[in-house]
């Protein structure tokens, strides 16, 4: 297994497209994030899912190395969108953490109607689509 040491790539990530939503004049040209954000969050949204997709897709296919690549691309995507709604990495993953901690690590939030039919710990319920 390949382990990752160095910086927190999402975070430099995060703080990269935050200097571009601040600072448009210094963005390079050609830049992809740039033109991601000038599309609007409608696109970065789409993109999150499109990227999914493609995530789901080559884990159904079984290509482990095409699915590490469409895994970053997502995470690219996901990161850029909340940057635009300036979420940094760091709420997202205090918000893992707490549910760690609640649930248990391998466990992922329940459904308010999983439980009683309503949330837990505060955590407001989430409408059904």
């Amino acid at each position: 297994m390949v382990q990752y040491i160095g910086p927190d790539p999402l975070r430099s990530l995060y703080d990269a497209v935050q200097v571009l939503r601040g600072e448009p004049s210094a963005v390079p040209d050609g830049s992809r994030t740039a033109k991601l954000l000038a599309q609007g969050r409608a696109r970065m949204a789409r993109k999150v899912g499109e990227e999914a997709i493609e995530v789901a897709i080559e884990a159904m296919r079984g290509d482990r190395d095409a699915l590490v690549l469409e895994a970053a691309d997502l995470f690219y995507n996901l990161v850029v969108l909340l940057a635009d709604l300036d979420i940094a990495p760091d709420e997202v993953m205090a918000e893992l953490r707490r549910r760690e901690l609640a649930f248990g690590i391998a466990e992922k939030l329940p459904k308010s109607d999983e439980v009683n039919g309503a949330a837990t710990n505060g955590t407001p319920k989430r409408a059904k689509r």
